[in-house]
């Protein structure tokens, strides 16, 4: 399941997996799209780890930025992926 994170004021959309355990680590997935003229650009990072995959168009200043985005908000994107998300927290 995916559920929307946020969206920052440039349209690009940030968007997280369910918590899973994987080798016994919990671990979500977190991808980030940014609409440009013909597509979009996009990639994802697997946390806690902080692994950066499938990269394409971002520059490395742009993907530094989303990262330390992410090391500030991880705990909450940990929190939802374990509750279902932000409409799953707003039912309660």
């Amino acid at each position: 399941m995916i559920y929307p994170f946020m969206t920052l004021n440039d349209e690009t959309e940030i968007v997280h997996s369910e918590s899973k355990m994987i080798d016994g680590r919990e671990t979500v997935k977190v991808v980030i799209e940014k609409p440009v003229w013909g597509g979009f650009h996009s990639a994802v990072c697997w946390l806690p780890e902080y692994r950066w995959e499938d990269i394409q168009g971002f520059s490395q200043e742009e993907i530094s930025s989303y990262q330390e985005l992410l090391e500030s908000v991880a705990h909450v994107i940990f929190e939802l992926a374990r509750d279902g998300g932000f409409n799953r927290a707003a039912n309660f």
